[in-house]
């Protein structure tokens, strides 16, 4: 059996720029809280747990006083930072230079927009710490939606700038864009932003390819991954025999029977280790 990791799977940039602040940081020896899962993925987790990390909640972060927290890859809405400031609190900062690029674009279309003909809307996953991130730039103000179901909720009387989450279907947001497009009355502005990220994107075409080159595919991620959602469903919609797991745990032999060789391949949040424990794991028991 003939057994291939994905080399274009695993962590994207910012997630890999995270997690090597976090390590720097905890071979310091200092003390290390970070804001929420550093990576939706629990098995890295609990790696980073072992070397001292702690995952602390936003109501927990507001007590702190004089201590050291990493900021995810995912961003933070402005509030963190005034707590921050108001606690003494030192932050390691590892958002996302595209989400950080994304937030400041939304900040400034706030910061011009008039309320009562204009709207921002975001397409994106409700409390995904990426979207609270990205509408915290708006005073709570942007309406978020998830899918073209929802367009009720946006007010075709006014203006719209539509913004998209970094990690979210390329595809979906044009047929989104395209939905609201044909409401959109005479007289009215509709301004769309291209914010999904290429990183992103791309994987979604290069996974496609992969999963279509193997027998059975294994798809590493985290169920809290939004990106591993989307990605598992390419791999599923070109090949049928696609399974989602989160270790060597899950694997089931019995859907490898008969297969001539197994891809595995993972989400953005997926560690390449994980993926290389898999394959292992795989080839020690036909090889047995």
């Amino acid at each position: 059996m003939r057994v291939e990791i994905d080399l274009e799977s695993g962590f994207c940039f910012g997630v890999l720029s995270a997690i090597g602040k976090a390590e720097e940081e905890l071979r310091s020896g200092d003390e290390l809280y970070c804001l929420g899962d550093i990576v939706h993925n629990g098995i890295e987790c609990e790696r980073l747990q072992d070397m001292g990390l702690k995952t602390i909640n936003h109501e927990q972060f507001s007590t702190l006083h004089g201590a050291k927290v990493l900021l995810r890859a995912h961003g933070e809405p402005p509030s963190t930072y005034q707590t921050a400031r108001k606690n003494g609190i030192t932050l390691i900062d590892a958002t996302c230079p595209v989400v950080l690029k994304l937030q400041q674009r939304i900040h400034r279309q706030y910061q011009e927009l008039d309320p009562s003909t204009q709207q921002i809307i975001i397409f994106g996953q409700k409390g995904h710490a990426e979207v609270l991130g990205l509408v915290g730039q708006t005073d709570g103000t942007a309406t978020v939606i998830e899918s073209a179901d929802e367009m009720d909720r946006i007010d075709f009387s006014k203006d719209i700038f539509l913004y998209s989450q970094t990690t979210k279907s390329a595809s979906g947001y044009n047929q989104l864009i395209e939905k609201i497009a044909e409401r959109v009355p005479e007289g009215r502005r509709f301004i769309h932003n291209n914010t999904v990220c290429g990183q992103v994107s791309h994987r979604r075409e290069n996974i496609r390819e992969f999963a279509s080159r193997h027998d059975v595919i294994l798809f590493v991620s985290g169920r809290k991954s939004s990106n591993g959602k989307v990605l598992f469903n390419e791999c599923l919609n070109v090949n049928p025999r696609s399974y989602m797991i989160e270790s060597r745990q899950d694997i089931n032999f019995k859907a490898l029977e008969g297969a001539q060789s197994v891809g595995i391949c993972g989400a953005t949040s997926t560690p390449k280790w994980l993926m290389e424990e898999c394959r292992e794991f795989i080839l020690a028991h036909f090889n047995d």
